[in-house]
């Protein structure tokens, strides 16, 4: 039966209508892929080195140590990128198979993961490392079962919390709180864990512990979706007291107030649209890792005014990558009553601009580390606003895959939305205002570059009608492909 299902996945893969793409975006993905395991390969050999040479302690230990950490942003990655394949066998149900053979084929699936396997290629190197140093054979196989039934716990895991962002900001928060008191000295849960970890090693029976949470943890998930596999399973929404809100506060916005009301609707009533807006106030605290100079490859002035475009633009970056994907869901109606574009996409960009302002507001917290980091996220705002925000958009004419309201996942991208054209109108978002930084600053001054950026910025708000009447026959050019993609499901 395994053989028939993969089979099936198969001819949905070549069968699929943007086969081409897919094909493209696979092997794209296969090449990144590479570059990991071979970044991981290297990691694994060179962190024994490196710790021992270095720092002079046991590299066992201190990996040890911090692999909580590791376990824990692994789980929060996850969360965020890992597809669930098990939401795609509902056309199975109305065939004559047994529920448990598809939730195995499904649950299988996951463990043979990119999530999964990426692992193996610093875990494994690292453990013959161990091995050619004269580890004890025995104790360094305990320690290698037991971490990576761990990390099939956390697949798991991460099964179970699918598509519910209050155990996702739960994690994040572990993951950040425990980060701020270890730094602090407040308290360090590496003592705790990390000798839980080095007894894999030390004492051989110590591997029967994840070993019994990964058999129990496998058979609940197993029994929870066989519970859970029927037609009718969530086809009874919840019910729940309804509210409404009338936003008059935007008719002063004339025939787009229309447009921004449906929006910020959509945005309070919707789980992918709530989670794509607490990703982009995530992307706020992005600037950490550059503006405190914790990273050195990070610690010059032109990464750190790409960290500005992202600091600025995560809600720019997030929600408005899916304009008109958002209204996918009712977008052949719209099409079909008497709507001017213009105001459609002005609407969007509003949208944005507020969004934008909203963070860079916020982002005045970054003062602490000097005014020249902040007049460098305004530039970064600016240039957003008169910008990105019009790449955005026009990026969108050529995005036709249809965004699922309920779901909460994939919040950064979906992989159908890969193409070349969007591809290329993405590359000037980072790379020009570090060009127009690095260009001020080389000839004039840092603050001139900051200048440069923002005065590109307002060149582009300057002409924003121009560019609105631009796009505006880019989306009437592509309105029926657009109709059309939106009308396909899977």
């Amino acid at each position: 039966m395994f053989k028939k299902f993969l089979w099936l996945e198969w001819k949905a893969f070549t069968r699929a209508s943007a086969f081409s793409t897919n094909l493209v975006i696979k092997i794209i993905l296969g090449i990144f892929a590479v570059f990991y395991g071979i970044g991981f390969l290297f990691l694994g050999v060179a962190a024994y080195f490196g710790i021992k040479e270095e720092l002079h302690l046991d590299p066992l230990v201190v990996i040890n140590k911090y692999l909580i950490y590791y376990l824990l942003a692994d789980l929060a990655i996850r969360a965020i990128l890992q597809k669930i394949p098990v939401i795609n066998i509902r056309p199975l149900l109305a065939l004559p198979i047994k529920r448990k053979t598809i939730v195995n084929f499904a649950m299988g699936k996951t463990l043979v993961s990119f999530f999964n396997l990426i692992h193996i290629f610093f875990f494994v190197p690292f453990s013959i490392t161990l091995l050619v140093q004269g580890y004890d054979p025995l104790g360094v196989i305990c320690w290698w079962l037991g971490i990576w039934l761990l990390i099939y716990i956390n697949n798991l895991i991460n099964l179970l919390i699918n598509d519910n962002d209050f155990v996702f900001v739960i994690f994040i928060s572990i993951l950040g709180g425990l980060g701020v008191l270890h730094y602090y000295s407040y308290f360090d849960i590496t003592l705790v864990t990390g000798g839980f970890y080095q007894g894999l090693y030390n004492t051989y029976y110590i591997v029967l512990i994840p070993t019994a949470v990964f058999a129990g943890l496998w058979l609940y998930t197993h029994r929870f979706f066989t519970q859970k596999l029927y037609l009718d399973t969530g086809l009874k929404g919840k019910t729940e007291i309804a509210q409404t809100q009338d936003f008059t506060w935007l008719n002063r916005f004339g025939s787009m107030s229309t447009f921004l009301k449906n929006d910020l609707k959509l945005i309070l009533r919707n789980k992918r649209s709530k989670t794509s807006v607490m990703m982009s106030f995530l992307f706020i605290f992005y600037g950490l890792l550059f503006y405190t100079g914790s990273i050195e490859m990070y610690d010059n002035q032109p990464m750190k005014m790409f960290a500005s475009i992202f600091v600025s633009g995560g809600f720019l970056l997030t929600f408005g990558q899916f304009v008109p994907s958002w209204d996918s869901a009712y977008y052949p109606l719209m099409m079909s009553q008497n709507i001017p574009y213009r105001d459609y996409i002005a609407s969007k960009w509003w949208l944005m601009v507020i969004g934008t302002a909203i963070s860079a507001v916020i982002c005045s917290f970054y003062l602490y580390f000097g005014l020249d980091i902040y007049l460098m996220i305004l530039a970064g705002a600016v240039f957003n606003i008169g910008v990105n925000s019009l790449l955005v958009l026009l990026g969108g004419a050529f995005l036709k895959t249809p965004v699922d309201l309920a779901s909460g996942k994939q919040a950064f991208g979906d992989k159908k939305a890969f193409n070349i054209k969007t591809f290329l109108i993405s590359l000037p978002k980072m790379l020009l205002p570090m060009g127009l930084y690095v260009l001020g600053a080389s000839l004039i001054s840092p603050l001139a570059g900051y200048l440069l950026v923002a005065a590109v910025g307002l060149i582009g708000i300057a002409l924003r009608n121009v560019a609105f009447r631009a796009i505006e026959k880019i989306y009437k050019s592509e309105k029926y492909s657009t109709l059309a993609a939106y009308k396909q499901k899977g």
